[in-house]
């Protein structure tokens, strides 16, 4: 059972994660990268003589490490809603950092109805007062109603412009992405093992979210940052389909000067994954 809402925002979590040239590597490749092995901008996030660090690293450290884990809810009933990652400064390619997690909000929409719990962590390199990114997690509770939290408040998803889009970029997954995936830390059997996906109600082991979400920023980052990961200080997605292991992807994306809005679409079977995306290009 969730706990009462006054105890409920009370609760916070602290832990250390550290990384390293690796890490960041595995992460890369996870992603699909490079879709060129001999695009040297690509080359730069899976060779350690000139590793850069893709924001979207960041998810994989706080994801399923928040507060909202001792929060009594049943996480046979969630969902991944949605995750936004704020760069403050540059993350180096080895280090340990101090995660400090909060609930930020809880939304109740009544007894049998499901709610919303979204958690704020920020991120503190050893030494330093001030973090050096923030990355911001929602997750939606399908039975988790009626704990007396407020219906009205919860933040608005970013409105995606009404126009054809601006480019759009297709990227292919592997029927392996997942286990790939998987080695980042992620051992949910849901992305691996074939009879835990049909028991939850698919055909087949399905890719991780997060998975998703780094594709995307491959997709950002090749359109309008030529690759530079310091080009890109913020980007946030909602969850809204999933994709299986060789399904391809279309991003479809819009730029409104520092800010690029998009969407992203499984094109074999014509479902949206991703909606309301934002990306903040650095100025």
């Amino acid at each position: 059972m969730v706990l009462p809402y006054p105890e409920l925002m009370k609760l916070e979590r602290n832990f250390s994660h550290s990384w390293n040239e690796r890490d960041l590597m595995i992460y890369a490749l996870g992603l699909g990268m490079p879709s060129d092995p001999v695009d040297e901008r690509q080359l730069a996030y899976v060779y350690e003589e000139r590793l850069a660090v893709l924001p979207t690293f960041l998810s994989t450290i706080v994801v399923g490490r928040s507060p909202v884990a001792f929060a009594g809810i049943d996480y046979t009933t969630v969902l991944h809603g949605e995750i936004a990652v704020t760069l403050h400064k540059s993350i180096p390619t080895r280090g340990e950092a101090l995660v400090q997690s909060r609930i930020a909000g809880a939304w109740d929409k009544g007894a049998g109805k499901g709610a919303v719990f979204r958690d704020h962590s920020d991120l503190y390199l050893a030494g330093e007062q001030a973090p050096f990114a923030s990355v911001v997690n929602t997750a939606f509770g399908r039975s988790e109603g009626g704990f007396g939290g407020p219906r009205e408040g919860q933040p608005m998803p970013h409105p995606i412009p009404q126009r054809d889009p601006d480019r759009i970029v297709t990227l292919s997954t592997s029927r392996q992405q997942a286990l790939l995936y998987r080695q980042t830390g992620d051992l949910n059997p849901l992305h691996v093992d074939p009879a835990s996906a049909r028991a939850a109600g698919f055909r087949e082991p399905i890719l991780h979210g997060l998975c998703t979400f780094g594709i995307c920023q491959r997709a950002v980052l090749g359109e309008y940052c030529g690759y530079a990961a310091d080009a890109l200080k913020q980007i946030g997605v909602r969850f809204t389909g999933i994709v299986y292991p060789g399904d391809s992807i279309r991003v479809e994306m819009w730029r409104d000067g520092e800010v690029v809005s998009f969407e992203a679409f499984a094109v074999e079977r014509a479902q949206k994954v991703i909606g309301n995306g934002k990306a903040v290009l650095a100025e």
